[in-house]
């Protein structure tokens, strides 16, 4: 399902947040990395994008702008929000959990296709070991992996993740993000994924989409959006961006810079010609 935003603007009393954030179109079967520094915006854009947050602007979902009431519904029906804490420590198994998220948008009856569903779920995100423990047993990074079971069992058409990888070591994340991206293609299912680690979103992301503080910087590929400017005038520091085998940016940080308005390299031509 594609899916755009036009002049998205929020704020939380007079805490000004988003101030007219576009989105062009993200096709199906697309992942779009949504990256930026600390309070730039990208949990609050997820939760307009999701309908938690009325934000002024227009969303569009398969070219048709969302307005009334019922179409607001079925966006809630088709797009699933994954926020970035996950406490639920309800008394029950992580496979009882996963099922129940399936059955919020299916059938009351739960039937073998839906009990062979979650299993695969379970097995894709190697979780099998621990789908009969309880909630309450697991760590942090096991309830993270079990609320994104539980958002890919709705089988959305847009799925919108807040700092998935967040509490998962090196390999989880990894494992974890190709999962994502691979069933993005098989399902052709639109999403939208906030990372703080840069080099992991230049890797999994289709596109990115670089907010700071609260406005959109930057749209396109990592290729093009990800470069020494953009992260000395975005996230105040100097880095090497190079390119790989894959030719997938790979960034190096340096140190910090507080002065942004400073350009790269011109720090350094004013300390040689002191």
């Amino acid at each position: 399902m594609s899916i755009r935003v036009d002049g998205f603007s929020f704020s939380y009393g007079s805490a000004h947040v988003l101030d007219d954030v576009c989105l062009a179109p993200c096709r199906p079967g697309e992942v779009l990395g949504l990256v930026g520094p600390n309070a730039a915006g990208k949990s609050t854009f997820l939760k307009c994008v999701a309908g938690l947050l009325r934000a002024e602007g227009q969303i569009w979902l398969e070219g048709v702008a969302v307005n009334s009431r019922e179409q607001w519904r079925q966006l809630r029906r088709q797009v699933t929000y994954l926020p970035q804490e996950y406490a639920s420590t309800a008394a029950i198994t992580v496979f009882e959990a996963v099922l129940v998220a399936r059955q919020q948008t299916a059938s009351w009856v739960v039937g073998d296709d839906d009990v062979e569903a979650v299993a695969t779920i379970l097995d894709e995100l190697r979780l099998e070991p621990i789908a009969l423990r309880y909630l309450s047993e697991l760590s942090g990074g096991q309830r993270q992996m079990v609320a994104v079971a539980q958002a890919l069992a709705r089988e959305p058409k847009v799925l919108l993740l807040d700092e998935p990888t967040s509490s998962l070591d090196l390999q989880r994340q990894l494992e974890l993000l190709q999962l994502v991206r691979s069933l993005a293609a098989e399902r052709s299912m639109t999403v939208l994924i906030a990372l703080h680690d840069l080099n992991l979103a230049a890797r999994f992301a289709d596109r990115l989409v670089i907010l700071d503080r609260g406005r959109s910087y930057a749209d396109g590929s990592p290729g093009d959006v990800l470069t020494e400017m953009m992260l000395w005038q975005v996230y105040g520091i100097e880095a090497r961006v190079e390119r790989d085998a894959d030719h997938v940016p790979r960034i190096t940080p340096i140190r910090s810079v507080r002065d942004r308005a400073c350009q790269p390299g011109e720090r350094a031509l004013a300390g040689a010609s002191a």
